[in-house]
């Protein structure tokens, strides 16, 4: 457990110092030294001066003849505990506290976060064995064996350093877990094609744990809005669940972060830079106002947040200058809410983004980055290969769909192309000008039967959804609760489709106000005007209905993914359930057009 009291910042002007003189010394980019003393704390850590470095595995430290690569994991035995630095990071691997500490050379003044195999998280051990398998001065692999104390029980695992700030950790075959442990405010797991689960322990007083649903990527937030950590995963049979901080205090904290490691590697980073990431309470006072915070980002990037949007949370990126109002299909016109300008973030709330609860806001993604920081869609990249991450960023699924004609003529949306047809009208043109207004009508039609494919999509889905939940409430009766709960949210899609049937109308009623539309141009006529406005009043309503119901869907297939989330929370038996829930979801959101939600969604 981290002890944040006052003692234990006593120690941070020495630590900082000799992380800093650290760096200066030697010429290898990642080093393991041998600090001589099996006694390590941060008063020892705090001087250096009798350590020695373990030479590398160029280094001709026992003379050419005795030197071989082959053997060189036993040439070294360690006489107190081992230390693993790099340009980003120092691991400390304390003997006597059994852990793996991570300390960040960005903000080396304090531990970040420490490791441990989980079947000894809660137990006494040691470390009784260092083996150096790999050190050539850009790469180091140290295998840390871990010993119960009183059991006789050993467990053993191979962390990995190369010269980024990512560090691997390798289980034996004996080895069920590993344990993060870290002073974690909240727990982002984050979704490239629905929006990220935030999970804040205020939200679930009671638990004595938080079980994520599955996927290969976990940000903690840490205490102080300075620090993120990173964690990945590849693709198997993982299980993670977040561990709450039991002392009395506010906020409550994410002690640690627990991984079921299905017998494969775990990757961690810890990216530093003050005010990495920012929790900003929405108050009362920001509605219908331009709110400039105090918060300024550290380095540009794609920052992100979430706020209410038709009462779901819906993430929103923020602008690189302040947008001008917008249109919403189902929503109506607003201003976006967020965006920086001259270096300073602002937020405009109203009735349709009110201000309420907190804006929590955070980077996954690169956007102007400095190459000097890796976001961690770059940790996961680097960690987990093509393949996975081609999987989990999905950047064909986010690619959105155009509901507009290649070779359109006026546009797309009835409401724009009906407007462009009207000064035509208006002008008594309409016969001179019949291309025109046949390409616009074509370009109607064609948009609404495009929206009409997705619509049905929507529906289809919800059939679906309903058929799996209908198969699974039979054979896992213990999960009637939150089955329900997802059935009553997928009812919603089908019973919105049933309102709004009538004012959808049909795609044979769209070829009939097409017929009608084009014939207006077969003469110029006095009363052509009335009646294309008459028309225009139809093809509107048709349109905005589909726009409406397009976004309605978009919204709630949203709000089912998150409440699958949510909902396993606390029910570790529900996770394999929610996985599919949130997949069937996944599939379904993918490729949405402007009128579901908005481009860079």
């Amino acid at each position: 457990m981290f002890d944040r009291d006052s003692n234990y910042r006593l120690f941070s002007c020495k630590v900082v110092f000799v992380f800093l003189l650290a760096a200066s010394q030697g010429t290898a980019a990642t080093r393991i030294w041998d600090t001589m003393s099996p006694s390590l704390n941060e008063e020892v850590l705090a001087d250096r001066s009798g350590w020695k470095v373990v030479p590398t595995e160029t280094d001709r430290w026992n003379g050419p003849e005795y030197y071989s690569p082959e053997r060189y994991a036993m040439q070294h035995s360690f006489r107190g505990d081992a230390v693993v630095e790099n340009e980003h990071l120092v691991a400390v691997f304390s003997s006597r506290k059994a852990k793996a500490i991570i300390y960040s050379k960005a903000d080396p003044a304090a531990k970040k976060v420490e490791v441990v195999p989980l079947e000894f998280k809660a137990k006494p051990a040691r470390i009784t064995h260092f083996g150096v398998l790999r050190n050539s001065g850009d790469e180091a692999a140290l295998e840390v064996v871990f010993s119960g104390e009183g059991t006789g029980k050993t467990l053993s695992l191979v962390f990995s350093f190369g010269n980024k700030r990512i560090v691997e950790i390798a289980p034996s075959e004996n080895v069920n877990g590993i344990s993060l442990l870290g002073p974690i405010r909240y727990g982002v797991a984050p979704d490239f094609i629905s929006d990220d689960l935030i999970l804040d322990l205020r939200e679930y007083p009671s638990l004595s744990a938080l079980y994520v649903p599955s996927g290969n990527l976990f940000v903690g937030l840490l205490e102080g809005e300075n620090d993120m950590l990173i964690v990945t995963w590849p693709a198997g049979k993982q299980r993670v669940r977040l561990v709450p901080d039991t002392r009395q205090r506010e906020p409550r904290l994410i002690e640690s972060v627990d991984i079921e490691n299905d017998g494969k590697s775990v990757f961690l980073a810890v990216s530093s830079a003050t005010g990495i990431w920012h929790e900003e309470v929405l108050k009362a006072s920001y509605l219908e106002k331009d709110i400039a915070i105090a918060w300024k980002r550290p380095f540009p990037a794609k920052w992100i947040t979430q706020l209410l949007e038709d009462g779901v949370e819906t993430t929103f990126t923020f602008r690189e200058s302040r947008p001008k109002r917008f249109w919403r299909g189902g929503i109506g016109s607003y201003t976006y809410p967020v965006w920086f300008r001259d270096g300073t973030t602002f937020y405009r709330l109203g009735k349709k983004i009110p201000p309420k609860g907190k804006s929590l806001v955070y980077f996954l993604e690169r956007k102007g980055t400095p190459a000097s920081v890796l976001t961690p869609v770059d940790i996961m990249k680097d960690t987990l290969g093509g393949q996975t991450c081609s999987a989990v960023l999905d950047l064909e699924g986010r690619r959105p769909r155009s509901h507009r004609r290649k070779d359109a003529v006026i546009g797309a949306a009835t409401c724009g192309v009906t407007d462009g047809m009207q000064p035509v009208f208006d002008a008594g043109k309409e016969a001179e000008r019949k291309e025109y207004i046949h390409g616009g009508v074509d370009d109607m039609v064609y948009f609404i039967t495009r929206q009409r494919q997705r619509i049905n999509e929507y529906q289809a889905f919800a059939g679906r959804m309903i058929k799996y939940l209908d198969r699974t409430g039979k054979a896992r009766p213990d999960l009637k609760p939150f089955i329900d709960n997802i059935r009553a949210i997928t009812q919603e899609i089908i019973q919105e489709h049933d309102r709004q049937r009538e004012n959808m109308k049909t795609l044979a009623y769209a070829d009939e106000l097409a017929r009608e539309t084009k014939a207006l141009t077969l003469r110029k006529d006095p009363g052509n005007p009335a009646r294309f406005t008459d028309l225009k009043m139809k093809w509107r309503r048709m349109g905005g209905t589909q726009d409406y119901l397009v976004c309605k869907f978009h919204t709630i297939t949203r709000k089912l993914f998150q409440q699958a989330g949510y909902g396993c929370i606390g029910r570790p038996e529900a996770v394999a359930v929610a996985d599919e829930i949130r997949n069937l979801c996944r599939q379904c959101l993918r490729n949405p057009d402007g009128y579901e939600i908005w481009p860079d969604y």
